[in-house]
């Protein structure tokens, strides 16, 4: 991988981190947010509490995965297979900046 194609996938990956964790404060403010005081209101809410988490917990674990491709930026070690040693096709980065993965390990 070039040095600028590192700066790109560098910039694009903490971009995409900057993002999630904004998204996933303004979720965690939405989940302490509520006070009603009506049960079916509360009830209400609270559905829509079971989607938010999913949400956070779909963030965080993006978040792990875009921290652990930073590091391997920062190592040498992005754009290679954690599981084949193979070289990760452009395309593929293109699409998951974060995968650790080649196409075939990644089936």
């Amino acid at each position: 991988m070039t040095t600028t194609s590192a700066a790109a996938r560098k910039a694009q990956l903490t971009a995409r981190l900057a993002a999630l964790r904004g998204r996933l404060d303004g979720i965690e403010a939405e989940l302490d947010s509520h006070a009603s005081q009506d049960w079916e209101d509360l009830a209400t809410e609270r559905e829509g509490d079971e989607v938010l988490e999913g949400m956070g917990l779909s963030g965080q674990q993006e978040i792990r995965q875009i921290e652990a491709a930073l590091a391997r930026l920062a190592a040498g070690d992005y754009g290679f297979c954690a599981k084949c040693g193979a070289e990760i096709g452009e395309e593929r980065l293109n699409l998951l900046p974060q995968t650790p993965f080649c196409r075939a390990c990644a089936a």
